[in-house]
């Protein structure tokens, strides 16, 4: 009976080959990494924002701050990345002495102006600044909750760890600094950014997601202050990675850095201040995703690779804006790691060019709270998110059960 039902399955075909019909092609299989984007919704990306705020502006040394950190690690751990740890260090305020080194050089009023990190200013420029003014805060209970000073003395970060299933050993490093100063709620800078890293962390926490190699997300402290709590990240950790701990256990407390990706302040890219120093009231429509690494840096060839792998992703999978790729790095918690391994920074804007000449009014500010943005700022930190999750996907080999 074998051989009559083959010709009449071979006839079949043929009548509908002839009909101009071809088979149905079988399904593809679906994009694992387009359903872990999938996972990343606006609201659960505000939500978080939303929890940093209850702290204010997170100034280091404070109470709220260390409030904000314990919240941070609850909300890790409720995400099921339960491996949290943190690096604890000291801070001590540096003593500002204008002499320190000799007298100041006279300026050279011809010179031009270079941002630190490189990179020109140019166009309309802005006034820019951190507010230490506490009236300038109108709501008044934000102000007295950000109302306690800074003191020197003991600091803790929190970070935790999605182990890869077949490269234990080595990880890529996701960050972003969860305090910040101005006498507002710190929502942009750099709730946005923490929140990011967190939503990240939960999306690659769920149980049916694999990598193959490690990722850690990190949530910096003492960024404002001069980049300390990475520094203190990368001193105490740098030489511990690769190297397996209990020898013969297959665990590596600090795995082989493959890349570190920074992102700070996530939602505000309004455009060029107008000739009379305001800008437009919403986001820009071709408001894009900056991807920046440093063209000083020891691993100039890797970090730019990196960038390039992310801008990438961006183009495949972001729903909303599209990214940039730029070379001036600066300012950020991943200046710690650029000498170490390959470093990228994600931000709304260039920070030496755009940022620093005023591009955002809300920068360390009382008017850098929540309420301020609205859903079109959130989506471009929501499309930031995607573009390092996609990114990231690629990188570590991530995949579904």
């Amino acid at each position: 009976m074998l051989r009559p039902l083959l010709s009449v399955l071979t006839i079949a075909l043929l009548a509908t080959t002839l009909n101009g019909q071809q088979p149905a092609a079988p399904a593809a299989a679906p994009d694992p990494i387009r359903t872990l984007v999938g996972r990343l919704e606006l609201e659960k990306y505000k939500a978080t924002i939303k929890g940093l705020t209850q702290f204010g502006d997170r100034r280091q040394g404070t109470e709220r701050n260390r409030k904000a950190v314990d919240w941070i690690e609850a909300q890790l751990k409720s995400y099921g990345c339960t491996n949290t740890e943190r690096i604890k260090y000291t801070y001590t305020t540096t003593p500002r002495n204008p002499n320190a080194g000799g007298p100041r050089p006279t300026p050279d009023p011809n010179a031009i102006p270079v941002a630190q990190g490189g990179g020109r200013p140019r166009g309309v420029r802005a006034p820019t600044g951190v507010n230490i003014d506490p009236m300038k805060q109108p709501d008044a209970k934000l102000r007295a909750l950000n109302t306690e000073p800074t003191t020197d003395g003991p600091r803790e970060e929190v970070y935790c760890t999605k182990i890869g299933a077949t490269r234990p050993d080595e990880m890529y490093i996701i960050g972003a600094h969860m305090d910040g100063h101005g006498w507002g709620e710190a929502a942009n800078d750099n709730g946005s950014g923490t929140a990011l890293v967190m939503e990240l962390a939960r999306v690659f926490s769920s149980p049916d997601v694999v990598t193959d190699r490690s990722i850690r997300f990190a949530l910096w402290n003492n960024e404002e202050t001069g980049l300390n709590g990475a520094y203190a990240y990368a001193a105490q950790r740098k030489d511990l990675q690769g190297k397996e701990d209990p020898p013969g256990s297959g665990r590596y407390p600090e795995p082989k850095w493959l890349g570190m990706i920074q992102h700070d302040m996530m939602m505000f890219d309004h455009g060029m201040p107008r000739a009379d120093g305001t800008l437009a009231p919403e986001q820009r429509p071709e408001a894009d995703v900056n991807i920046e690494f440093q063209v000083t840096s020891k691993f100039l060839s890797g970090a730019r690779e990196l960038a390039y792998a992310l801008h990438a992703a961006n183009e495949k999978y972001a729903t909303d804006y599209p990214s940039n790729v730029g070379e001036h790095m600066t300012n950020t918690d991943s200046t710690a790691f650029m000498d170490l391994v390959p470093s990228i920074s994600l931000r709304e804007n260039e920070r030496g060019i755009h940022t620093g000449s005023g591009w955002n009014p809300h920068w360390h500010q009382p008017t850098d709270v929540f309420a301020t943005f609205t859903d079109k700022d959130f989506r471009l930190g929501l499309n930031a998110a995607q573009t390092t999750l996609s990114g990231v996907a690629q990188l570590t080999g991530a995949k579904l059960k």
